[in-house]
């Protein structure tokens, strides 16, 4: 699969969309389902959007981090926030991914990794499709919230697929290996060689592609992940217009972070 070749929404698709449950919570509709990937495996999802609201809706993709030890390292971790996105007028789409897995990492192999990778990046922009296709949404005004793996896979799916209008990346790292190589653990040769194989697919060497997109990056100074001088070197590597924004917190970021996005996306949207 090329990262390049941007095709928009693919009018064949089937999503063969199976609803679990829908809930009114003040006002605001969350719709809990799954659908086929590309791959014709079941993802779930969750869309959430205002119970009454004047189309067209502007919308959200938000893809969750990996932290096995965190009970939000799912599709869950963005409900509140999708929430309050929602009564200020958005909708909003959380999915599952290949990381939703707590055990996924020790489970997953480095021979697939990069392949697995490509996967993951058309499952995201199935995923835009998904979300465009809802009834009364504006196309035209679409951002992408990324944690982690999350915001690291939508670069890669932003540099092929420029639908968005702005993307916030949370505490993810330039490259891939930087992470895939925690376990299992590679040592001479073999460790360059699957370096090297990321090196067309890392999001270090995309992210400059999402301008004229803004990109708003958020780093915690406690960090054990990313340390400042990755985060510096990623957000170097962006380019304009975009702005970083740092916080005292450890990897999964604070309540400030989650402020300055709301904030930040009802401006680029044009929420009440």
């Amino acid at each position: 699969m090329s990262i390049q070749n941007y095709s928009g929404l693919d009018p064949t698709t089937t999503f063969d969309i199976r609803e679990v449950s829908t809930q009114n919570v003040g006002g605001v509709l969350i719709q809990d389902f799954t659908y086929l990937n590309p791959y014709q495996q079941r993802r779930a999802a969750f869309y959430i959007r205002p119970a009454e609201s004047a189309a067209p809706m502007p919308v959200i993709l938000y893809v969750h981090w990996y932290e096995p030890s965190e009970i939000d390292s799912n599709r869950t971790q963005f409900l509140d926030e999708a929430q309050e996105m929602a009564k200020r007028g958005a909708a909003c789409l959380l999915v599952e991914t290949m990381w939703s897995d707590r055990d996924w990492f020790i489970k997953r192999s480095q021979e697939e990794d990069l392949e697995n990778s490509r996967r993951q990046v058309r499952e995201l922009r199935q995923a835009l499709d998904l979300l465009l296709s809802r009834p009364g949404v504006d196309a035209g005004n679409l951002a992408f919230v990324g944690h982690d793996f999350g915001a690291m896979y939508g670069v890669v799916m932003g540099a092929a697929d420029p639908r968005a209008k702005g993307y916030i990346l949370m505490a993810g790292t330039p490259r891939f290996p930087d992470w895939y190589l925690y376990y299992p653990n590679l040592e001479g040769g073999p460790r360059q060689n699957f370096i090297d194989s990321f090196r067309g697919i890392d999001p270090i060497t995309q992210v400059s592609t999402l301008s004229p997109a803004p990109v708003l990056f958020q780093f915690g100074t406690e960090d054990p992940h990313v340390p400042a001088g990755r985060a510096e070197e990623f957000f170097t590597a962006a380019a304009d217009p975009k702005q970083i924004r740092w916080y005292q917190a450890g990897h999964g970021l604070n309540q400030d972070a989650s402020y300055h996005r709301i904030a930040w996306l009802s401006e680029l949207l044009q929420l009440k």
